[in-house]
């Protein structure tokens, strides 16, 4: 079966600038993915004509299906439909059906046309309507020897309407697309090169229908298998066939799949355990807190937490020893490890976290750089720690620990099922 293939261009100069954010495309490429077409190019321009007829050229000759968000209304400024009309050397006219459906559309609202706003109707005259319910500005569709061209509003929620009631369904009757279906494996405590090391023979023997694609951030992975076929049921089996192959490679690196967070699957486990968490947080400053407690029903299974970022609070109110903070300093697994078990008992908790470290951009020194950090986690009287060398980037520190912290945690969990 033929890929078919899209590209997506918006045109707006408030886009360039930055003045506003091109959800559109994000949307589009999504709703095309379902529908089995597969966007190979995201295209942006300006309010400039050469650059629009430039951009209709390039994507006509590298796409068959070819989407355009934006430059739709009536004023001076707005340059899609002359660019359309001079792209497929035609006139622009008052299209009846367009100005009836128009009309219509002010009625509904007790309004009416005034010059400008009637301007909306008039159209290239080789273009078939698409129509907007939603709106005053119609999309347009040009076929030109098998590529499709669709114009449609930049008002997102026009643009969408239009996609799902009128596009897609004349893309699936016109185009015979195949299935794609993707499957996310999520994976913490292993990086991308390294991971693609381990998997390097089970990668290349891929059948032609499967690809591979490495997703990494802040300490966390993604792999996700993409595969195309007829039908769904058969490439959803071949996928899963695929994944099992990989597991005996990867497995103690897995935490869930698809939309599954770290801090969701943890959640899971614990309420299966019928057991609780507490944290104490110093170089993390309760971002621990907040991801374990941005899942739903979290105060099932999370007693509560605190961040003595002060060595002094560390002392008093979670009773780490004033001289473990002397001797080895707050940046030590010596207070980490008292940090970790304390806030357990205190919180009457099975696990307990911890973190302390120099997140920066200062404080760093010579023998405790920026970026040095240590983690714990308590389960009883066991309690494991884990130094982490990071960046000078103190966001970045911050968010990878709490991965690292997630990731500590549910490795215990697993070990201990």
């Amino acid at each position: 079966m033929k890929r078919v293939v899209a590209e997506i261009i918006t045109i707006g100069d408030e886009i360039l600038y930055g003045q506003t954010l091109d959800t559109n495309a994000h949307w589009i490429s999504g709703a095309l993915d379902e529908t089995g077409v597969k966007v190979i190019r995201r295209t942006t321009c300006g309010d400039v004509e050469e650059e629009i007829l430039d951009a209709f050229r390039i994507a006509e000759h590298r796409a068959d299906i070819i989407l355009i968000t934006g430059g739709l209304g009536p004023t001076n400024d707005d340059l899609t439909k002359p660019c359309l009309a001079k792209y497929f050397d035609c006139d622009i006219v008052m299209n009846k059906q367009a100005l009836s459906e128009l009309e219509a559309y002010m009625a509904s609202r007790g309004r009416t046309l005034n010059k400008l706003t009637r301007l909306q109707a008039a159209l290239p005259e080789k273009c078939e309507i698409v129509g907007n319910e939603r709106g005053t500005a119609c999309g347009m569709w040009f076929n030109k020897q098998g590529k499709v061209f669709c114009s449609m509003p930049g008002v997102p929620h026009e643009m969408q309407y239009m996609m799902r009631e009128k596009v897609i369904p004349r893309i699936e009757k016109e185009f015979e697309l195949p299935v794609i279906y993707h499957k996310i494996v999520r994976l913490a405590g292993i990086g991308e090169s390294w991971l693609a090391e381990k998997i390097e023979g089970w990668e290349n023997s891929l059948p032609e229908n499967v690809s591979l694609a490495y997703l990494p951030a802040f300490g966390d992975l993604k792999l996700r298998l993409t595969a195309t076929g007829k039908a769904l049921d058969q490439i959803k089996g071949q996928t899963d066939d695929l994944i099992r192959e990989l597991m005996p490679l990867i497995d103690k690196y897995v935490y869930g799949y698809d939309d599954d967070s770290l801090e969701s699957v943890i959640g899971r486990l614990l309420r299966k355990k019928h057991q609780k968490l507490a944290i104490a947080e110093s170089c993390t400053g309760g971002f621990v807190a907040h991801k374990i407690t941005s899942v739903p029903g979290s105060s099932d299974y999370f007693n509560g937490a605190m961040v003595p970022y002060q060595n002094d609070m560390k002392i008093d109110l979670l009773g780490v020893r004033k001289e473990t903070i002397l001797e080895y300093g707050a940046v030590s697994e010596e207070t980490v490890l008292e940090m970790a078990g304390n806030v357990r008992k205190k919180y009457k908790a099975d696990y307990g976290l911890a973190s302390s470290g120099i997140a920066g951009p200062g404080g760093g020194t010579p023998e405790k750089p920026v970026g040095l950090i240590w983690i714990a986690c308590a389960h009883g009287d066991e309690i494991t720690t884990r130094k982490l060398n990071l960046t000078k980037d103190r966001e970045v520190n911050i968010r990878i620990t709490a991965i690292a912290l997630l990731t500590l945690l549910h490795e215990r969990l697993v070990q201990n099922d």
